[in-house]
């Protein structure tokens, strides 16, 4: 293994926080990715890891030279890869995570005509609303839908989805109609299982975003059976738009607040780093922020 190829492997370990984790993900005997990281050290007369009774755990010489590895990766890899990709035809594995109702409905076509068009690339999709982490499961793509990004995420937005505030016509017509926000106290609300059973709806009121409390008589973790809920008549939801689009086409379910708009939620493209980008995975980012703009 030259010294490349072993600061790549001292760089998975150290990430991952395991010997065992890095020989699974890299389809190796943990012996090897041990005896590896023992000559690295051995070379280096430094030493970069100390087991702990949970996991590894880094030497304040394995944290600096952690970082210097990742410099020195970046700077080949972004020196081959610019050096050849005007010419490269994508190809590779990528490894992408999308959520699940969104994934199937408006992702999952894009991703085969993706596929289609870039035969030397393989896609493994996971469609799952489950938040991983994409170093420890070595996603190289995710797509998550989420108002806001935390400290640290590296992402790129393709695109926004729109709330609405859902009931069937029989509900309507048996517990009232709400004609403010503060009025969903009154009514049995379905919630999504994230937000919690006592979650809280966001509305402009008069130019300023408002939070108000509900109480949800039925939750889940999914969009869909939530609406599905709602257009049986048990109760008001509040979900995005490309899932209550056909619900409102069949007229099983109708708008309302309409004149009280909810926040709109970010689509983004979320990568594992700050690393530089694979070419596969950036002409990926392309096709879906290209497509998804143009609906």
């Amino acid at each position: 293994m030259d010294r490349l190829d072993a600061m790549q492997l001292f760089v998975r370990v150290a990430e991952l926080g395991s010997f065992s984790a890095a020989a699974q993900q890299l389809g190796l005997a943990r012996s090897v990715v041990t005896r590896q990281i023992a000559g690295l050290e051995s070379h280096l007369g430094l030493k970069l890891m100390v087991r702990s009774t949970r996991r590894l755990a880094l030497t304040s010489a394995g944290t600096a030279y952690l970082e210097k590895c990742r410099v020195i990766l970046n700077l080949v890899e972004a020196a081959e890869t610019g050096v050849a990709e005007e010419r490269l035809t994508p190809r590779g594995n990528i490894r992408i995570s999308l959520p699940l109702s969104y994934g199937l409905k408006r992702l999952a076509p894009v991703l085969l005509d993706f596929s289609q068009h870039n035969p030397e690339v393989s896609l493994d999709m996971d469609y799952s609303d489950r938040r991983i982490n994409l170093i420890e499961e070595g996603i190289d793509l995710a797509i998550r839908i989420t108002r806001r990004l935390e400290a640290g995420d590296v992402a790129r937005r393709l695109g926004a989805i729109h709330l609405q505030v859902v009931a069937a016509p029989e509900y309507l017509a048996r517990h009232g109609r709400p004609k403010t926000p503060a009025e969903l106290a009154h009514h049995v609300c379905l919630g999504y299982t994230y937000a919690g059973s006592s979650q809280v709806w966001q509305f402009m009121v008069d130019g300023q975003l408002e939070s108000f409390h509900i109480h949800s008589r039925l939750n889940a973790n999914n969009g869909d059976v939530l609406t599905e809920a709602a257009a049986q008549g048990l109760g008001i939801t509040c979900q995005p738009d490309f899932i209550t689009e056909s619900f409102l086409q069949t007229g099983r379910v109708e708008a309302i607040l309409v004149d009280f708009p909810t926040p709109e939620l970010g689509i983004y493209a979320m990568l594992p780093s700050n690393r530089h980008v694979p070419h596969r995975v950036r002409v990926l980012m392309d096709y879906l922020a290209e497509r998804l703009a143009a609906g």
